[in-house]
């Protein structure tokens, strides 16, 4: 979700006559950290991240410093008490707000802190800066109306809204008409769309209203929440050829005991049931999770519970998280506090049966060919091993080798290639020998040429807003969402 917003603030801020900031430039004249709070280590690498620059307000007096997102939303004037050389404290339901309130830091020469309550503008109708020519973020989506006891997000994101079928379909199609192949949906529990309108059957129906989009190639969602997983989101799902046979289901805890105590309205039974009708109906479905260790009150027997539900349910991989108190939840203030030593030690045990799982499906996958929608960045060891990666129809990383006869001049980030699979490691696959297809994209040459979804150029050709003087922008760069996203995005991750 983060990330996606930090596309939003990218697209605002450009819009409003600032220039992104190239890799190589050491001095930027602003620098946005959108920020999550689902974790306490959020809020130290934020911290931290201030203090590093310090140094450097003070040698630029005039560089701006903005600061928003959940934590901003949860410590308000608190961030500018514990970082005075902060210029710009802004919350999630004012994102819109933010060019405003940097001209005032800097006609006023005084901080600007503007917390909302309530969302002003739905961020998805502010200009976007996408990072990708490939794949794109829509959200449906804001806000929670559930009442875990160990998330924030709640609170800082506000009750749950949905945007209309019809403007989300809009903004499908126009992605899809700028050549992106791949359309992932964002909600903090995005198959409880349509609550806002009163339909338990809207997200099923989106899910195929998407897929009469002409050019949409894939599709994802994330992350559903088992309680309003129903029989029509899998009939859906299974039903519509770009729907990905790929689900991110977060179990948080496999004690049915636990799961009370979060205030997690289903059951071990009732989860698994879910992951059977999907597999029935999906046999090829790839499953992930997000995983809670060390909950206040976990027993030995509600941890040997969770790894029950694990060897059962046998996810191709899982983001586990030692539990993190957080202040303003429920739990924050719950007895029965686990020692970090044995939080600790079952967090390695659960982490080992995992992998052991992981690496068991993906050895079974060798031999396997599989079509593989090429990115960029994903595969850190590319240039020393020569290969290329990119994302599986079911999410698995895959790194190919982008060689044989059936390359079409050169593979590039965007394009389609079709591979056999010659290892399975535990959180990837490996394909060595020569290409079985290569299929050249729009996407591709999109990529090749820096352009993205709705004409952005690379930040060196951006010219200002009319009237504008070009100034720099540095927004640190989001990942995607994976193991760590909990501290980069609010509802990706752990506690959704």
């Amino acid at each position: 979700m983060n990330v996606h917003d930090s596309e939003r603030l990218a697209g605002l801020l450009e819009s409003s006559g600032w220039v992104h900031a190239t890799a190589d430039d050491a001095s930027p004249d602003l620098v946005v950290f959108n920020t999550c709070a689902v974790r306490e280590n959020a809020d130290n690498r934020l911290y931290g991240n201030l203090g590093h620059l310090r140094p450097a307000k003070t040698a630029r007096p005039d560089m701006q410093i903005a600061v928003g997102g959940c934590l901003a939303q949860k410590d308000r004037g608190e961030i500018v008490r514990r970082a005075p050389w902060v210029d710009v404290v802004f919350g999630t339901h004012n994102m819109a707000s933010l060019p405003v309130l940097l001209e005032r830091a800097r006609v006023q020469q005084a901080a600007q802190v503007e917390i909302r309550e309530a969302l002003e503008v739905f961020p998805s109708s502010l200009p976007a800066r996408r990072e990708s020519a490939y794949a794109g973020w829509v959200s449906i989506s804001v806000g929670c109306n559930n009442t875990c006891t160990f998330c924030i997000v709640p609170a800082l994101r506000g009750r749950q809204l949905d945007r209309r079928p019809g403007d989300i379909l809009a903004e499908v199609r126009a992605l899809v008409a700028d050549g992106v192949l791949e359309v992932t949906l964002l909600g903090q529990n995005v198959n409880s769309y349509g609550v806002s309108f009163g339909s338990r059957s809207a997200f099923a129906a989106l899910l195929r209203s998407c897929g009469t989009v002409d050019g949409l190639e894939r599709l994802r969602f994330t992350s559903p929440h088992p309680r309003d997983f129903t029989d029509d989101v899998i009939a859906a799902m299974a039903a519509t050829p770009v729907v990905c046979h790929q689900l991110h289901m977060p179990l948080q805890s496999g004690s049915d005991t636990v799961l009370r105590a979060m205030r997690r309205s289903y059951r071990a039974g009732r989860y698994l049931g879910i992951l059977g009708r999907v597999r029935e109906a999906m046999p090829d479905a790839a499953v992930t999770t997000d995983i809670i260790v060390g909950f206040p009150g976990e027993t030995d027997a509600d941890f040997e519970a969770t790894l029950d539900v694990v060897r059962a349910a046998r996810f191709a991989g899982a983001y586990t998280f030692q539990y993190s108190p957080r202040p303003g939840t429920v739990a924050a203030s719950m007895d029965g506090a686990v020692p970090p030593e044995v939080v600790a030690q079952r967090y390695q045990r659960l982490v080992v049966v995992q992998e052991e799982i992981s690496w068991e499906l993906n050895r079974g996958l060798q031999g396997r060919e599989v079509e593989v929608l090429v990115s960029s960045g994903e595969g850190r060891k590319d240039a020393a091993t020569a290969r290329m990666s990119g994302r599986s129809r079911d999410g698995r990383l895959v790194h190919f080798t982008p060689l044989g006869p059936a390359v079409d001049r050169a593979v590039r980030p965007g394009d389609v290639v079709r591979a056999v699979v010659s290892y399975g490691a535990p959180h990837h696959l490996v394909a060595d020998g020569p290409l079985l297809a290569h299929r050249r994209t729009p996407a591709g040459d999109h990529h090749e040429a820096g352009v993205r979804p709705g004409g952005a150029v690379p930040a060196p050709m951006l010219e200002p807003a009319s009237g504008s003087s070009a100034v720099p922008l540095g927004l640190p760069t989001v990942g995607p969402p994976v193991a760590a996203a909990s501290d980069a995005g609010c509802g990706v991750g752990a506690g959704r």
